[in-house]
């Protein structure tokens, strides 16, 4: 049986989230569309990625979580969020963009089968009663879907802070690359508020700590993203002296 809704008060949060990831991705669609950049492109899919989850959250906490709800929020928020941030990474950091392009080939494909078995998964309707449910619990302790969360997002995590370690000692004798630096940085800090603010919240059942996490994780990530986007300006002495 599904739960009632546990009403706006709590629902709000999520929905903010969802607004603000939609309008950030807006943003980046409209630099999109002035200058393509493949970085740019791969981090509008996840910032609507993030949207959905937050919005589906929304919707089954303010009417009650129904199988279908809790399927998108799981897939789109905890298992391929991280993934799709870090393609963005690789693509900003990368020296060559056919490296980009393999990457997001095979993170497609690896879409492709978690949406598959996270769709497919039966689903336990009890812990859907809380305001909260757990993947461990709605999905069963050590079912697929639930340890794809842990399969996709851990290692793209940890991926995503050695990008900012290697984009820190790039940074050495080269100011040109700080925004690039500084952008990283914010995008792996506001991954890890997401993370750290979600995990708490999910596992004591606190939305609103949840939610805002979510909210305030996407706008340092959006701030990341405009950061590390910056123009690459090679100061005039490094141009003369490679034109002697």
């Amino acid at each position: 049986m599904i739960a009632a809704g546990h009403g706006w008060a709590l629902a709000a949060f999520p929905l903010l989230a969802a607004v603000i990831a939609l309008a950030f991705a807006l943003r980046l669609s409209v630099r999109l569309a002035d200058r393509w950049r493949w970085h740019e492109a791969v981090w509008a899919v996840a910032l609507l990625m993030f949207a959905a989850a937050s919005a589906a959250m929304f919707v089954g906490v303010l009417r009650g979580w129904h199988p279908a709800d809790f399927r998108i929020y799981w897939l789109f928020g905890a298992v391929l969020n991280v993934p799709f941030l870090l393609a963005g990474e690789i693509y900003l950091l990368g020296r060559r963009r056919a490296i980009g392009h393999l990457f997001v080939a095979f993170l497609i494909a690896a879409s492709a089968f978690a949406g598959w078995k996270v769709f497919a998964a039966s689903v336990h309707q009890a812990p859907l009663s809380g305001r909260l449910p757990l993947g461990k619990d709605v999905f069963g302790d050590g079912s697929l879907p639930y340890r794809l969360a842990q399969y996709y997002s851990l290692p793209a995590y940890f991926l995503l802070i050695a990008g900012l370690v290697w984009s820190v000692l790039q940074m050495k004798g080269k100011p040109a690359l700080r925004d690039r630096a500084a952008g990283t940085f914010g995008i792996a800090l506001g991954a890890t508020i997401v993370a750290i603010g979600s995990g708490i919240g999910a596992a004591f059942h606190v939305v609103p700590l949840f939610s805002v996490s979510l909210a305030a994780g996407v706008a340092v990530m959006f701030w990341g993203f405009l950061r590390a986007s910056r123009a690459v300006r090679i100061p005039h002495e490094e141009l003369a002296g490679g034109q002697r």
